[in-house]
């Protein structure tokens, strides 16, 4: 009989019902008989014993339903190695929960605190198997995390639904998408749904570029969209040390960078600026069919290597496979968006302003230019090669 126990970590999101659904239906469809010990509310569980015996029906008819059957809450991996309020040893307490239970490997379901956490215990000697989940698509070694393309889908209709009432009213909108340190988010959303302008804390604004943006898209169109990772940063912020900006934030008038930006347009511009924030509704709700099935698939890979008794791995996804990662390779690493990444690069192409003085139309006849000149010279260089050769 195998013992397997189950959390969900952090902060939630679509598809985690449909993750753990699938690690037990494989488990369950290979004959393996198998106790499912479901901890309550993430890693608190796991340290206070909380936990309740789940059974097949308790994963039948979840597929689609949002959130976490099992509770989810955040316990940082900073403080994970101090003792409670009462003097307790979490890891002392996590690892005494998973021996008196005697189970054979520990499914935890979550995002980089997470997964540093789940290294720790892997590290204390509990067998561990971990599934990639988080709405930023910032974790280390997998191409894709699951519950991102629920949440692209649904900040993108946010900022689709924005483009009328913006074009209605010749008004600049802004609407800030979440990811605090990543903006894989707002980059993915920001395109699909015609952004001009997308704010991304790895490429820190300068505010002239944008209003030179602005007053470019003035020529053609008389409304411009904003979309605005909520960790989007100016360049003179980003000179600050994390301590100083810890401090603006805190004795800022603006409830977050989207509002001030909103007031330094309005400012500069004299026009109308109006701020939208969909906040956790891009966390919650159904999960879409892709995540779905991603979900499923990450859970099913996940029940066979607990059968042939692999332990110490993520489930990740590279180059379009499922595959296994080793946690020490995973915890403790951010995965950002490069400034040069393709993707970025793509998007200035087609005329997207994120903010940093680079101009595309400008760009990218130079670079074809260039290419003209190299090819030339080449061919030059191989004809008098040839002469010299006859």
């Amino acid at each position: 009989m195998k013992r397997i126990g189950m959390l969900t970590s952090g902060g939630d999101c679509q598809a985690l019902n449909a993750a753990m659904r699938g690690v037990v239906k494989t488990l369950v469809h290979a004959e393996e008989e198998v106790e499912i010990y479901g901890f309550l509310d993430g890693y608190k569980g796991l340290i206070y014993g909380d936990y309740r015996m789940l059974s097949g029906k308790d994963f039948s008819g979840i597929l689609t339903k949002g959130g976490t059957i099992l509770g989810t809450s955040r316990t940082p991996f900073k403080t994970i190695k101090e003792p409670d309020e009462n003097g307790l040893d979490k890891v002392e307490a996590m690892k005494h929960n998973y021996y008196k239970l005697n189970l054979d490997c520990l499914v935890i379901l979550g995002g980089n605190g997470t997964h540093k956490t789940a290294n720790l215990l892997r590290e204390e000697g509990l067998n561990v198997v971990t599934l990639p989940k988080t709405i930023d698509n910032d974790l280390y070694g997998t191409d894709m995390t699951f519950g991102f393309q629920s949440a692209v889908d649904i900040a993108t209709n946010a900022i689709d639904c924005i483009h009328t009432t913006a074009a209605s009213h010749s008004r600049v909108f802004i609407v800030e998408v979440m990811g605090h340190k990543v903006g894989w988010l707002t980059l993915n959303a920001g395109m699909a749904s015609g952004a001009d302008i997308i704010l991304i804390p790895e490429i820190p604004y300068d505010l002239d570029e944008i209003i030179a943006a602005i007053e470019r898209r003035k020529k053609n169109s008389h409304f411009t969209i904003i979309a605005v990772a909520e960790g989007a940063i100016s360049k003179e912020d980003a000179k600050l040390s994390k301590k100083e900006y810890a401090k603006k934030l805190k004795d800022s008038p603006y409830p977050s960078v989207s509002y001030e930006l909103a007031a330094q347009i309005a400012e500069k511009t004299g026009q109308e600026v109006r701020v939208t924030v969909p906040g956790h509704t891009q966390r919650g709700g159904s999960p879409c069919p892709y995540d779905r099935v991603f979900a499923s698939r990450l859970g099913s890979e996940a029940a066979n290597l607990i059968l042939k008794g692999e332990y110490g791995f993520m489930v990740g996804y590279k180059d379009r496979e499922i595959v296994k990662v080793p946690l020490e390779e995973v915890a403790g690493k951010l995965k950002s968006v490069s400034p040069d990444a393709r993707i970025v690069q793509e998007a200035k192409m087609m005329g997207i302003c994120f903010g940093d003085g680079y101009l595309a139309k400008e760009e990218a006849p130079k670079a074809a230019k260039e290419k003209e000149k190299s090819s030339k010279d080449g061919k030059e260089k191989s004809s008098k090669d040839k002469g010299k050769k006859g």
